[in-house]
């Protein structure tokens, strides 16, 4: 068997000529007399066929998978109104918290697991994982230490199984329509938020938050399974290829969107978490802020969806810094004034749609960095730089609440300024992450108008 070695890494920049269908990795083009890269070049990929299939499935199980992700806040409010009302709010944060920084932390291992056994199996697998995890939970909604087991980490080995493979699989299949295969994904995620925010309330009000759990877990195993089924490698994973490809952080464009992954996630989750409260603080009900999250959630899965087309049109990664800028921009300057509800509504429009995009226009950034053959990896590499984001983003913005006077209990009496540094913090962050993309940009390209 020949072996390939790699000793550097080769940027290629966009050529406009070649035709959009194609485009070529923008770190290495993946030699084509070796027949298992020559199955992942640009040219064998079918931009269709069941490649529509597989995205439909991938849409469905991460469906299930925002379904916790965006719904924690749900759950977490029904825990403290029932036996948990002892606990501190920050203690049931840091569950939600951990699942959600397992899902990323676990990438690295999730990609050996694909290479072992396909995305068929450690989907179904990671499927089985998260349905298991709820119903435990339903069994735990007394016990902290046994949900920072089930939804804390047992949820988190399976939400990284289950986001690798609809971030890796898709790149099998499309090339030229990657960007929209991957809107099209992450837009079963926002709908997952959307919907199972408004159904997880419900079930609590009618059943109680244990059976709200465990219908939620049963939930997740009727539609994650079957979707999982369907799922199909176009071309195996080699077993052979390294855990992790530290040459590719010698790429100044590479590093420079890893690091835009390990600032930005720090910012993400401060708005959705935060806008109940702030609502309250500006004197609108609790209803309000409620309809708050759920227009954000629905602009975020928008987001999610048009950011797939423009990713095809503009160049991926001229659309991350039109992300991350109008999600910096939302928060510096419409958010630390939004003191009535009008403003407040277009702040939560805008960044919604920002922070949706993000999700979808990341993975296709690596997969066009990279090329097919290496994205698995490569993706799983930039997702784990996102844990400290996912860990600590909104506890930092937390502690910063509470430093300047905020209280969990004032409502409306604290007013907006002691939100203000919770704010430009999380401003801040989303700043430095754009700048990381334009220094990415600037290297591959110093032409303003080109496709990137």
């Amino acid at each position: 068997m020949a072996t390939i070695t790699e000793e550097h890494i080769e940027l290629r920049r966009f050529d406009p000529k070649v035709p959009e269908r194609a485009p070529e990795p923008l770190l290495e083009q993946l030699p084509d007399d070796s027949p298992p890269d020559a199955a992942y070049s640009t040219t064998a990929i079918p931009d269709g066929g069941y490649g529509w299939t597989i995205v439909f499935c991938c849409s469905l199980i991460t469906f299930c998978h925002n379904g916790i992700i965006n719904c924690w806040g749900v759950l977490q409010a029904a825990l403290l109104n029932s036996e948990l009302q002892h606990v501190p709010p920050s203690t049931l944060s840091f569950v939600g918290s951990l699942g959600l920084a397992g899902a990323a932390a676990y990438g690295l291992i999730a990609t050996r697991a694909l290479a072992y056994c396909g995305s068929r199996i450690a989907a179904l697998i990671g499927i089985l994982i998260i349905g298991l995890s709820l119903i435990g939970s339903g069994f735990c909604t007394t016990n902290v230490p046994g949900l920072f087991g089930t939804a804390g980490v047992l949820a988190g080995v399976g939400m990284a199984l289950v986001y690798t493979v609809s971030n890796a699989l898709p790149v099998q299949y499309f090339s030229g329509h990657l960007g929209l295969a991957n809107g099209l994904v992450k837009l079963g995620g926002g709908i997952g938020g959307c919907v199972m925010a408004m159904a997880l309330e419900s079930l609590n009000r009618h059943v109680g938050i244990q059976w709200t759990f465990i219908i939620q877990g049963l939930i997740t195993l009727g539609i994650g399974l079957p979707a999982a089924s369907l799922l199909k490698d176009r071309v195996p994973y080699r077993r052979n290829v390294p855990f992790m490809e530290l040459e590719m952080l010698r790429s100044i464009p590479f590093l420079a969107i890893f690091l835009v992954g390990v600032t930005g996630t720090f910012a993400l989750y401060v708005p959705p978490y935060f806008l109940p409260l702030f609502a309250q603080s500006v004197g609108l009900s609790s209803s309000t802020g409620a309809g708050l999250v759920a227009g954000f959630n629905a602009c975020n899965a928008i987001g999610r969806f048009i950011a797939g087309p423009l990713c095809d049109k503009i160049g991926p990664i001229n659309m991350l810094l039109i992300t991350m800028a109008v999600n910096a921009a939302t928060m510096l300057a419409i958010w630390p004034v939004s003191d009535t509800l009008g403003p407040l509504v277009l702040f939560a429009t805008l960044n919604g749609v920002a922070n949706g995009s993000y999700f979808t226009t990341f993975p296709t950034v690596i997969a066009g960095m990279v090329g097919p053959g290496r994205a698995a990896v490569a993706m799983s590499m930039a997702i784990t730089g996102w844990t400290g984001g996912y860990l600590m983003g909104a506890p930092i913005a937390g502690y910063l609440l509470q430093a300047a006077g905020g209280s969990r209990d004032a409502g409306r009496e604290q007013g907006i300024s002691v939100y203000r540094p919770a704010i430009f913090y999380a401003g801040g962050i989303s700043t430095l992450a754009s700048l990381f993309v334009l220094l990415a940009r600037f290297k591959l390209t110093k032409q303003f108008r080109k496709r990137v």
